[in-house]
């Protein structure tokens, strides 16, 4: 019988994101994930590098990739529905966490002990990982403002906000460091190495 873990991975790509609001690009499922993935690799880093953090940059990574599996089977729930109440907020973190189940039980049993972990990360890791998911959509906020769509404009400020109040200094690092580049075209972006 053949296992079907990697098929239904390879179909986030079909779960559009931000599908209340008028998007001028489309953003899919395994696309943020891919960012999500690359920020939270990059937040790690900085963690361990700069800020003496013991941090695993490869597991941030790696989990980050799994962080949405679950809305393969559960969809993208849009974040005003998701976090209107306490009761919506559990009941959905339960149904995610059984979606997470059920997909990890399509993958043959002497590997699922190698992927839990990537669906359930230990702290730090997982702090990480909410916050480069944080950091990813106000990117995505920011390339709708730069494409002149305002529908993103109230997303950008409450995300940025909670941005701010996550008090991690790896993501101060890098909205200091990276983030304002985010803004600039691509005529705009500097090649030069400083």
């Amino acid at each position: 019988m053949p296992h079907s873990f990697f098929a239904f991975i390879s179909r986030l790509k079909h779960i559009t994101r931000w599908s209340l609001m008028r998007n001028s690009s489309r953003e899919n499922v395994q696309e943020h994930s891919h960012i999500v993935a690359v920020i939270a690799h990059c937040l790690a880093v900085i963690a361990r590098e700069e800020f003496g953090k013991a941090v695993d940059p490869g597991l941030a990574a790696a989990a980050a990739l799994y962080h949405d599996a679950s809305e393969i089977f559960t969809g993208d729930m849009p974040t005003p529905v998701k976090y209107h109440n306490k009761a919506i907020s559990s009941a959905y973190k339960e149904i995610e966490a059984q979606a997470a189940g059920k997909l990890l039980a399509t993958l043959p049993k002497k590997l699922r002990p190698s992927y839990e972990p990537l669906f359930n990360p230990a702290e730090p890791e997982n702090s990480l990982i909410k916050a480069a998911d944080k950091l990813a959509a106000y990117i995505k906020c920011l390339e709708e403002l730069k494409a002149g769509n305002r529908e993103f404009r109230s997303a950008a400020e409450q995300t940025l906000q909670k941005i701010q109040s996550l008090d991690m200094p790896e993501v101060g690092y890098f909205m200091e460091h990276f983030m304002p580049a985010f803004e600039l075209t691509l005529d705009e972006l500097d090649f030069s190495v400083s």
